[in-house]
């Protein structure tokens, strides 16, 4: 009986759904991903020009884009940007940054402490805690495959 109520909704869901231009989506998401993959190396080219050099130049950008995507979040600009973009958007430090942002940006009517303070990395914060645990996890198998 559930395996039957189960096709029916999902045979529902199906007729309810509009078709996923997937061809679309794939080139608008690979020329807005490539727009920011340009925009980030026209900016270490700018900051090299000025004199900085490569990894001073490297950490400014990613710094940029953060302080972009950041901007584009408060301002409530990055999900207008982000249903033409799709994936396009989700280039990993700006996807970082705006996931980092909304939550805060959603609760701050609750203060600086209780509500953007609090919130801040409820979306990151299990991505950082599994990234370094894994970098720690990968760093040891790493060193004892040195020492044989």
């Amino acid at each position: 009986m559930k395996q039957k109520s189960a096709l029916a909704y999902g045979e529902m869901v199906k007729k309810a759904s509009p078709p996923s231009p997937v061809v679309k989506d794939c080139l608008l998401a690979f020329l807005f991903g490539g727009g920011i993959c340009t925009l980030a190396q026209a900016l270490f080219n700018l900051y090299s020009t000025l004199g900085l050099p490569e990894t001073d130049a490297k950490t400014t950008v990613s710094v940029t884009l953060i302080f972009l995507s950041a901007c584009l979040t408060a301002s409530g600009r990055y999900d207008d940007v982000a249903k033409h973009a799709g994936a396009g958007m989700l280039v990993p430090i700006t996807g970082f940054a705006n996931a980092v942002t909304s939550p805060a940006m959603e609760f701050k009517a609750e203060g600086f402490v209780t509500g953007m303070g609090a919130k801040l990395f409820t979306v990151a914060g299990p991505v950082i805690v599994y990234g370094i645990s894994a970098s720690v996890v990968y760093g040891v198998i790493y060193w004892l495959f040195t020492l044989v």
